[in-house]
């Protein structure tokens, strides 16, 4: 029997237990981004005009910010919209798109606000404004949808999808690395499903996919520890019969930079 004392003490533990829970809870809550979005370990944007076959354009938001982009155009191909991951940038961009770009494909790479000393806070929304800013310009500048193809990488591919799913005309979507939702990747991460509705900013991919209209290829590493091949799979089971799935044997979170990665989505394009 538990004397009375003691119960109080256990119930005085379990209080601070609970206010602990709650207060790293509450400060997660609210600097969720910060951790969500780590931009300070992005690498260094390349020097403006710094990159061959590449040039420098800013293109703009509906709410108003001008954000940088490199653009190279197509030679007889269609024009790539490429949607980096987190903690990458316009460097990580084109060196993901080499094989591509090598291979006569227009390349556009945008960056969003809030990286790369660009303006703007970051968002769920604010980013899906970037990237429908991104293909404005590129409609501006001669390239219609159906020669555009958005390929969107880890939370790019968040991205990708969202602006797939505003139009039918695009000429494909192709998602590397990528998730079913942001919360489902937050709670595996963490191993804590009570996460997921605490989690801002969705991305909910898997949802927006049921009943897209056009081509969709997914690449996914069967050893990537960042964002599991469960993923892939979902989404690809989601996006039903406009879907191929390829998961590629020992490959990592780092899929999008190896070069057979290229020649796949290249092969699949043609």
């Amino acid at each position: 029997m538990v004397q009375p004392e003691t119960g109080r003490w256990l119930i005085m533990a379990l209080a601070i237990v609970v206010a602990a829970v709650a207060l790293v809870l509450g400060v997660a809550f609210a600097f969720q981004r910060s951790l969500i979005y780590p931009v300070g370990r992005a690498p260094a944007p390349p020097a403006v005009g710094a990159t061959p076959g590449y040039r420098d354009i800013v293109f703009a938001t509906a709410d108003g910010l001008q954000l940088r982009a490199l653009y190279r155009p197509a030679r007889g191909r269609p024009t790539i919209v490429f949607f980096h991951g987190n903690a990458d940038g316009l460097a990580g961009g084109v060196a993901a798109m080499r094989g591509l770009a090598a291979a006569d494909y227009g390349v556009l790479i945008p960056e969003y606000r809030g990286y790369a000393g660009q303006p703007g806070r970051i968002s769920e929304a604010g980013l899906y404004a970037d990237g429908a800013g991104a293909l404005a310009w590129l409609a501006q500048a001669g390239v219609p949808p159906g020669d555009t193809v958005l390929i969107g990488n880890s939370l790019g591919s968040g991205i990708a999808v969202e602006l797939a799913t505003r139009r039918r005309d695009w000429r494909a979507l192709v998602i590397v690395s990528g998730f079913t939702s942001l919360p489902d990747a937050v709670a595996a991460t963490f191993g804590i499903g009570l996460l997921r509705p605490l989690v801002r900013d969705r991305y909910a991919s898997a949802a927006k996919l049921r009943g897209i209209g056009l081509p969709v290829l997914i690449l996914h590493g069967d050893a990537d520890r960042v964002i599991g091949v469960d993923h892939g799979i979902a989404l690809a089971k989601a996006a039903g019969t406009v879907a191929s799935l390829r998961i590629v044997p020992g490959a990592g979170h780092d899929l999008v930079w190896y070069p057979a990665t290229a020649t796949t989505i290249a092969d699949w394009l043609s």
